[in-house]
């Protein structure tokens, strides 16, 4: 049973203790790229792929990056999406970017946030030295409602044949019902927890 699904439970049983809020992707000053990170895996780490989208500060689409990884887990296929999208970020030649991931444990591991036991994973240590690079970067945790667009690439990532970076100059059909959503900020509601 996974973390959320423990957290449903949970959230039935006291219902008292719940709180809906509503989640949508949020625009950024002007001058401001985003960059929003996600994974996507099958069976038990068995196949896992990762998708990054870049977007103008109002949502409007810039492109789109799906990548099949290979087999490993949730969390290093994660890195793996927020490293390829800073790389490609940075080789776009941007110097303002916000990046967001709903991984809260990856974003904590990034900013030294929590503490890691024995050595500090190699991508981590690259993520970093990335970020350190002379440009503006805030790496910040959003909600899986609010990262559909690049949940929408990972999950696309698993059926390519290829295991090359595929791009995406203009938007799939499916995917810009997602992208239009965010422009006109709808709201996606989310159930959590009141501690």
């Amino acid at each position: 049973m996974s973390i959320e699904e423990v957290s449903q439970d949970q959230l039935k049983n006291n219902p008292q203790q719940m709180k809906t809020v509503y989640i949508r992707w949020k625009r950024l000053s002007n001058g401001w790229v985003k960059l929003n990170c996600d994974r996507a895996c099958k069976g038990k780490g068995e196949l896992a792929g990762c998708g990054r989208i870049l977007c103008q500060s109002d949502g409007r689409w810039i492109k789109g990056f799906s990548r099949k990884i290979g087999a490993c887990d949730a969390l290093h296929a994660e890195m793996w999406g927020l490293y390829l999208g800073l790389d490609m970020a940075w080789s776009e030649g941007l110097s303002h970017v916000i990046v967001e991931s709903d991984s809260k444990v990856l974003i904590d591991m990034v900013a030294n946030n929590c503490k890691i036991s024995g050595t500090i994973p190699s991508m981590i240590r690259r993520i970093q030295e990335i970020l350190q690079r002379y440009w503006h970067t805030q790496v910040i945790h959003t909600w899986r409602e609010g990262n559909r667009c690049a949940d929408w690439l990972a999950n696309f990532s698993l059926s390519l044949d290829s295991w090359n970076l595929v791009v995406l100059e203009s938007p799939a059909s499916e995917l810009q019902r997602l992208i239009y959503d965010d422009i006109f900020g709808a709201c996606i509601p989310r159930n959590l927890r009141i501690i």
